[in-house]
């Protein structure tokens, strides 16, 4: 592995929900050796990729910002804030823009209030695709190769009501597919129950993806389905225009 290869390894063995991570666990994530890791992590404190607080390391945040200047999430996020706002304002529920990496949802921005439902989502954080309607919004509108890897499987379960049969899944696909929106009913926690629409480029392939979430006791997902459909069209048509 090359050194940038290892620096990759390290940055890519954190995860959204870590609180500072242990040299030893590092190591254990990264499979590296304690000297290598040892002399890339002095060096990442000092390039400022990474911090080091009481022992345990944490991504730096001079990497969000690096983070944040990617032309593509930045421009994305730019154009979908006041569409996220002005969702948030109409629901007053939790509102999420995510991208699709590989079979995960990576959630990109997040707008949730004083009511907001206890979402495993988090910004950062990914989910697979499959559990949620964001997920789903996005392999709706995915390329062919994508969508068949995701539904050969495995599906792994998330909550008991995840769903983990390719047939159910696909006939969730196609419907999706069909009306630009998706549903999701507890399948990536107990309580939540979602509804998700795709960003499109010129192709109807999903740049990204938007959804609106909250409890099973309070919020109706398919009556809030036009609102979440004409956001995600307003975000693609100011895309397309930029």
């Amino acid at each position: 592995m090359s050194v940038i290869g290892k620096v990759a390894a390290i940055l890519d063995a954190f995860t959204a929900e870590d609180r500072g991570v242990g040299f030893a666990e590092l190591q254990r994530r990264t499979g590296l050796a304690k000297a290598t890791l040892h002399r890339l992590t002095g060096e990442m404190v000092e390039a400022r990729l990474l911090d080091r607080v009481d022992g345990k390391f944490h991504l730096s945040g001079h990497l969000f910002a690096l983070g944040m200047r990617a032309s593509v999430e930045r421009s994305l996020i730019d154009v979908a804030t006041p569409f996220l706002q002005d969702l948030y304002e109409r629901t007053h529920e939790t509102v999420h823009l995510g991208l699709r990496e590989g079979a995960e949802v990576v959630y990109v921005a997040k707008i949730g209030g004083h009511r907001q439902a206890r979402a495993p989502s988090r910004l950062g954080g990914r989910m697979p695709l499959h559990a949620t309607a964001i997920g789903k919004a996005l392999l709706a509108f995915a390329p062919d190769p994508v969508r068949e890897k995701v539904l050969a499987g495995p599906l792994p379960r998330l909550a008991p009501r995840t769903v983990t049969s390719a047939a159910i899944l696909r006939g969730q696909l196609d419907e999706a597919a069909e009306t630009g929106l998706a549903f999701e009913a507890e399948e990536s926690a107990v309580g939540i129950v979602c509804v998700g629409a795709p960003v499109l480029d010129g192709d109807d392939l999903a740049v990204a993806a938007i959804s609106v979430a909250g409890p099973a006791t309070r919020f109706q997902p398919r009556k809030h389905g036009d609102l979440v459909k004409a956001a995600a069209a307003g975000i693609a048509i100011t895309l397309a225009r930029r």
